[in-house]
């Protein structure tokens, strides 16, 4: 267990002994109320992961003050001040929040879509909370409930996931079409904007060069970045010729090619693989293995298990031609991966849960171990997951744990850096400063 010192108990301490030492007839010592209360958080002693990339940092302190943190470094060289709340982090590693790149909230009840409301956005940013994913960049589907969600974040008090919508996925089948979703989406107030490239395996329409590159532009003079859901490699290289900023699916039909890589690069476009999505195509045509996981049990639906474990439910996965192409693209895509993150491409990670059977939380830590699979290390997914994550979504406040960020922090019982699995080893989770509920307990 953590030992917290707050400062009023040391004051109510000191001054207990010293009117004992004083007589019976010296002044009473100060009552709670009357003390010093503490008004910063100190974490003192943990190994710092900043989500730079840079060298943990062992027996830091970190300072947080009004939500965000007021200092970082070695606990040799950081003051603690007298106003602070000491948390003896000794032994902990200490991360950055987990940002998911490519998420859903608001809609999803049980098995069932279409039920957005305020109501279930906070519930899903709680959720996301509790398994140390503190932003989640909604990327389609969100309701003017989401943007005032949004609206109400910047505070000291938050106790749920930071969120960024992008409103209604733009369509269209012409460029006036698709520009008068734009133009609705940017009247609600969004982050992005969010096109959908993709013919579902061939069988509906997919989004033809010239609406998308129209809509890329007329964002663009709005002031607003676009991502692009895509499958294909042509595409990719047809958006990347329109100038997308944000590629937020794999690239699923074939392997990709050196100038696709180059081209990432050069343009500083990044990539957020979201191969969970892939996952959930497919793995109910049996009972999946993690239905038995503690990690996940600490959060999952009864009734949910239920349906899905249904022989029926599971005939209709093990029947359906698309779940079994899917299957086969989550391999293309894991190669993929480890191809573009070894050519320097910037990687961020994304899962596009939120859908039903897509679990919040849950499958941001299967994201991590897949992105494992697929060739990169510990170090690279932490910050494809944290400082990467928020650079490519355009976020400043938060991704790293340095001064002037806000103190969105996972305080771990394991070394990440020794595998991603220890990023569940969650001992609690701190967003603004403030300890918020945790599957851990």
């Amino acid at each position: 267990m953590l030992k917290r010192t707050p400062i009023s108990f040391l004051v109510l301490a000191a001054a207990a002994t010293l009117g004992a030492c004083r007589g019976a007839d010296t002044e009473s010592p100060p009552d709670a109320a009357e003390a010093t209360e503490a008004t910063a958080l100190a974490i003192v002693g943990a190994t710092v992961v900043d989500g730079s990339g840079a060298e943990p940092v062992p027996d830091a302190t970190v300072v947080v003050r009004d939500g965000r943190i007021e200092s970082v470094g070695p606990s040799a060289e950081v003051e603690v001040p007298a106003d602070a709340e000491i948390l003896d982090a000794t032994g902990k590693h200490l991360v950055p929040g987990l940002i998911n790149a490519h998420g859903h909230v608001g809609s999803t009840l049980g098995l069932e879509g279409g039920h957005y409301s305020r109501e279930n956005v906070l519930r899903d940013l709680r959720l996301y909370a509790s398994y140390g994913v503190t932003t989640v960049v909604s990327l389609g589907g969100d309701e003017p409930a989401g943007v005032d969600v949004r609206e109400e974040q910047d505070v000291p008090s938050l106790d749920r996931a930071r969120l960024y919508v992008a409103g209604a996925v733009v369509a269209g089948i012409t460029p006036g079409a698709a520009l008068e979703m734009v133009s609705g989406n940017a009247a609600m107030g969004v982050d992005f904007i969010k096109i959908r490239v993709d013919d579902n395996l061939g069988s509906t329409y997919k989004m033809t060069p010239d609406v998308y590159g129209a809509v890329i532009e007329g964002a663009h003079e709005l002031g607003l970045p676009v991502a692009a859901h895509l499958f294909y490699l042509e595409d990719a290289h047809g958006l990347l010729d329109a100038g997308v900023d944000f590629i937020v699916h794999s690239v699923r039909d074939r392997d990709v090619d050196d100038a696709l890589a180059t081209r990432l690069v050069e343009a500083g476009v990044c990539y957020s693989p979201t191969l969970t999505r892939e996952v959930s195509t497919f793995v109910y045509e049996n009972e999946p293995e993690f239905f038995s996981d503690p990690f996940f049990l600490a959060s999952a639906e009864p009734a949910v298990l239920e349906a899905l474990r249904a022989s029926e439910s599971m005939a209709r996965y093990r029947e359906s031609e698309s779940a079994q192409r899917y299957k086969a693209a989550l391999a293309q895509a894991q190669e993929n991966l480890g191809a573009l993150s070894d050519a320097g491409v910037t990687i961020a990670m994304g899962t596009d849960t939120g859908p039903p059977a897509r679990f919040q939380g849950y499958f941001e830590h299967m994201e991590l171990a897949l992105m494992a699979e697929s060739g990169m290390s510990p170090l690279e997914i932490l910050v494809a997951s944290t400082g990467d994550a928020a650079r490519c979504a355009g976020l400043d406040g938060v991704g790293t744990i340095e001064a002037g960020k806000w103190a969105d922090l996972i305080l771990l019982d394991a070394d990440p850096l020794e595998g991603v699995e220890n990023l569940r080893a969650i001992e609690s989770v701190w967003i603004a400063g403030n300890e918020v509920p945790s599957v851990s307990g």
